[in-house]
């Protein structure tokens, strides 16, 4: 594992395990929050983000959190390691409003609250995101996948790891 992306629905906790991941495998994180929102809630072009994204994947370590679909197949085919969190929408849309009001390392605002748009994106995600991702993963079945579909079995993928890392 040297090359890891964390992928799934918004709210499901894949910036926590990132995090967790980062901290038990030393592996550098990057979230893809941080690459492409500017703290005064502008983005960059796409541009200034493929570049950036490019620059993080030629390295030789890194784990990568978040979507982002224009460049899922990218960052698919530059990884070795897939974590997938599929988990149901409530449970998605529950760790979203969760997070309000919170300074989170992986945002580089606090959100004030759970957007509509946002919440919106969220309970439609199983149905018009899930097929591609699995679609893509379908594609790239030598990458060491991982599908965890509940935050229990992330917990326990980690538990694991540390054991064997001791």
């Amino acid at each position: 594992m040297k090359r890891v992306i964390v992928i799934g629905c918004p709210g499901a906790g894949k910036s926590t395990f990132s995090r967790a991941l980062a901290n038990v495998t030393g592996l550098p994180l990057f979230h893809l929050d941080m690459i492409y929102h500017k703290p005064d809630r502008t983005t960059v072009s796409s541009e200034e983000f493929d570049s950036r994204l490019s620059e993080i994947t030629s390295r030789e370590f890194w784990i990568i959190d978040g979507n982002y679909q224009r460049t899922l197949e990218y960052r698919i085919s530059r990884c070795d390691t897939v974590f997938l969190f599929d988990l149901p929408t409530d449970i998605c849309l529950a760790g979203a409003k969760e997070r309000v009001g919170k300074v989170r390392p992986d945002m580089p605002w606090v959100e004030n609250e759970l957007d509509v748009e946002f919440a919106q994106f969220i309970k439609e995600f199983a149905e018009t995101k899930l097929p591609m991702i699995y679609e893509l993963l379908e594609k790239h079945k030598d990458k060491n996948i991982t599908v965890f579909r509940s935050r229990e079995q992330a917990d326990e993928y980690l538990t694991n790891i540390k054991e064997i890392k001791v």
